[in-house]
């Protein structure tokens, strides 16, 4: 298997829905444009950004459907199929090779903190049961543990179907270390930077690209920096992640994030809504200006206000 379609920058898609809660086919389909348009490598559908753990199971499997009918292949399509049940999660899995989908992406199970032997056979059982390429997904800070580097590296070792790591963690050690002992005896596992910043040093090290939700409203310096760093101009490279660093602040106006990023795909001209989905509610102004705020200090030109 090649893996060479899954380098470089897939975005978390934030899903469009109305104010019902139902999906905006409409909205969702001017997004998923506008990031194939902006050179986006593949796009990751029901990530945490998409609010995937806000969602029904049925409205799970519509956005999925959409996703991949949408696209048509014009770009990989991978899933997340994460839940704390490794029977769901391998169903959602089913359900997206069937759909056509690319890849899947599985957090490890959250709420109940598992031993590491559980979390090795939950992904174990996960990968046995796919016929779709799996990538572990890591985000400590939401799950309430990390899976493991010695768990990461005996996955990378025994099952050939798990090809790579999202690894969501404020710590670009980690990502080191899991590079350092993995790529020495599977240099083609793909390691992608969950958090936008550390996709520079991600590369760096060794690592293949990212998962920016920034890239959803300002593709040019996530895909710029990416660009950059492949055509060894490290200057540009150098000049986009200091204009990244000034973009940080969108993620900490707001918790969850997912009002902001739909509001900054708005502002930036993606005529989409900007409904979440509950318990999450709308950005109210105050933020919505703070938001603004951001995006000017970045140089990100406001269309719509």
């Amino acid at each position: 298997m090649s893996l060479a379609k899954f380098k470089g920058i897939f975005p978390p898609v934030p899903t469009i829905v109305d104010k019902h809660g139902e999906l905006d086919k409409k909205g969702m389909a001017n997004l998923l444009d506008h990031l194939i348009d902006s050179e986006a490598d593949g796009v990751l559908i029901l990530g945490s950004g998409g609010e995937f753990c806000h969602m029904p199971p049925k409205l799970r499997l519509e956005v999925a459907e959409f996703a991949v009918k949408h696209i048509n292949k014009r770009i990989p399509v991978m899933i997340g199929i994460s839940s704390p049940s490794t029977k769901e999660t391998i169903q959602y899995g089913q359900h997206a090779a069937q759909i056509g989908a690319d890849a899947v992406l599985v957090v490890n199970p959250y709420y109940a903190l598992l031993n590491s032997d559980a979390i090795y056979h939950h992904y174990k059982t996960v990968a046995e049961n796919l016929d779709i390429p799996v990538l572990l997904y890591n985000f400590p800070a939401l799950t309430g543990q990390d899976i493991g580097i010695d768990v990461i590296t005996r996955l990378a070792k025994e099952q050939p179907n798990i090809i790579g790591l999202k690894d969501t963690i404020d710590n670009i050690s980690h990502t080191r270390e899991v590079i350092n002992r993995v790529h020495a005896f599977r240099p083609d596992f793909i390691i992608f930077s969950g958090f936008d910043e550390y996709m520079l040093d991600t590369l760096i090290l060794g690592g293949h690209g990212g998962i920016p939700a920034t890239f959803n409203f300002a593709p040019k310096i996530t895909k710029g920096i990416y660009k950059a760093f492949i055509k060894k101009d490290y200057e540009t490279a150098f000049k986009l992640q200091r204009q990244l660093a000034k973009l940080m602040p969108v993620y900490a106006i707001e918790s969850p994030f997912f009002g902001v990023i739909k509001q900054a795909i708005k502002l930036t001209g993606v005529d989409i809504s900007t409904e979440v989905l509950a318990p999450v509610t709308k950005l109210p102004k105050n933020k919505k200006d703070l938001l603004i705020q951001v995006l000017e200090s970045a140089q990100i030109p406001i269309i719509n206000k």
